[in-house]
């Protein structure tokens, strides 16, 4: 089951859910999406199966494993970044580059070797629910 969560600008709380069937879920799809919306600095959170995508008002985009702590950069400042997802129809494979792990209001990304990040503006709050609903 796939839920797409938009939040709205200018600070609003209210947030729209979308329910996709097995067979509309295609996460090399649901990736392209959130990058796009990070590059219209639109702020999104999507829950696919067990992984969770978010992007943000600063252009940043993200692919979490929450279950093992993993993260994944799609998008930095609007920017793709480069990654490798590979999927068939019945398995995907995720190369992973980071471990992350949400501090009150603060994202940080530990990624090899040992390079520490801390993102400030992150919907963290309706990010760990998201997480909490993956797992």
């Amino acid at each position: 089951m796939v839920r797409r969560i938009k939040r709205k600008r200018s600070g609003s709380s209210r947030i729209k859910r979308q329910v996709l069937s097995r067979e509309q879920v295609n996460i090399t799809r649901e990736t392209r999406c959130i990058v796009e919306r990070a590059q219209n600095l639109d702020a999104r959170i999507v829950t696919l199966g067990p992984l969770v995508l978010f992007s943000t008002e600063t252009g940043d985009a993200w692919m979490l494993d929450p279950e093992d702590g993993l993260a994944l950069c799609l998008a930095r400042e609007g920017k793709e970044q480069s990654f490798t997802i590979v999927e068939t129809s019945t398995n995907f494979g995720i190369e992973w580059s980071a471990s992350y792990r949400i501090d009150g209001d603060k994202f940080v990304v530990v990624s090899q070797p040992d390079q520490v990040q801390t993102f400030f503006g992150y919907p963290t709050a309706e990010i760990s629910r998201a997480i909490r609903r993956a797992r």
